[in-house]
């Protein structure tokens, strides 16, 4: 269980939180330092964290040498992690080139892209895995293209083809993830009303390729589709896809991605979250566009900003009930007709 934060020390870790927020400049005690580092490792934000404490100097920090000590140990950890990003890129670029040759169709999403395109600094957003989409028919090319680059199953096959999703890992070194995906959203039961695969990018896409309606839409999918809200790292990258949809057409191009993909009730809610925990009116306005049915009116009551904040609190219990509520509603939520 993490530290307790009180209210104000929420708002503060959600600051260090925001890649694009000011440095923090209150002087905080050693106990409150420690706890938001703790609270932001868990989130998944801590190398913004240790971006901004390193922006802002050690001369600030407080004379508490346990607190140095756990910095200097995270800031090693947290270097630890960017070698292994560029580690996993290698290996994801050494294994497109290998679908390239054999003519599969294939794209990275999620992470790496995620890294590159919505992020200034791309160490903010390190990633522990590689996601590979390709379409289902071509799921066994592709698995085999891994496998001759040196990665070996890590997943119960026939579970694997119903989740449309195979994880593998490298045999020399099996902290190298590699997860090949027929469809991001793999909960079978989701599947009948949403689906986001190679087919449907490619259309919001158009003719670039990661434009930010395709990002958005796959951040939205991958916080509320693929986990359930259960770090503040999910949000940031909502958070910067927000920032990166500048143009009207664009902000078009992703509410109707949004209907052609069936997340209408996942756009909503994951765009009013995200708005409410960082003050984003872009995203509060976007989330404003989807007519709410009930499901949306019923979900917006249970994924608040204290579902998220708390998801490994004292109230962990409250916000794991919330959040499963919710995905009880996205399997029961009926799908809106939509026009091709």
């Amino acid at each position: 269980m993490l530290p307790s934060l009180t209210p104000a020390e929420e708002k503060l870790l959600l600051r260090f939180a925001d890649p694009e927020a000011a440095a923090v400049g209150d002087d905080l005690s050693a106990k409150a330092l420690s706890a938001l580092l703790d609270n932001a490792e868990f989130h998944g934000v801590l190398p913004i964290m240790l971006r901004k404490l390193g922006e802002r100097g050690d001369a600030h920090l407080p004379s508490d040498t346990g607190l140095r000590d756990k910095l200097d140990d995270l800031r090693q950890t947290a270097t630890i992690a960017t070698g292994q990003s560029m580690l996993l890129q290698y290996h994801g670029d050494r294994i497109m080139k290998g679908m390239a040759a054999e003519g599969i169709p294939a794209r990275i999403v999620k992470g790496p892209v995620f890294a590159r395109k919505l992020y200034r600094n791309v160490s903010d957003r390190p990633f522990t895995d590689i996601d590979i989409l390709v379409e289902p028919a071509n799921l066994a090319r592709a698995n085999r293209v891994i496998s001759a680059c040196g990665f070996e199953l890590g997943s119960n096959e026939a579970e694997s083809y119903r989740l449309q999703e195979f994880k593998w890992l490298e045999k020399e070194n099996s902290s190298l993830l590699v997860e090949v995906h027929g469809d991001l959203v793999h909960d079978t039961g989701m599947r009948r009303r949403l689906s986001l695969g190679f087919r449907e990018l490619g259309i919001i896409d158009g003719d670039a390729m990661d434009t930010p309606a395709a990002l958005l839409t796959i951040a939205i999918v991958h916080a509320a589709g693929g986990h359930k809200f259960h770090r503040l790292q999910l949000c940031v990258d909502v958070l910067q896809g927000v920032r990166a949809l500048q143009s009207p057409m664009s902000k078009t191009r992703l509410l109707d991605a949004a209907r052609m993909t069936g997340i209408e009730l996942e756009l909503a809610i994951v765009l009013n979250v995200t708005g409410q925990l960082f003050d984003e009116p872009h995203a509060l306005a976007l989330a404003g566009r989807i007519k709410p049915d009930l499901s949306i009116r019923l979900a917006k009551k249970l994924i608040t900003t204290n579902t998220l904040l708390r998801v490994n609190s004292r109230e962990k219990i409250g916000s794991r009930l919330r959040r499963d509520a919710f995905r009880w509603i996205q399997r029961l939520a009926k799908a809106r007709p939509y026009a091709a």
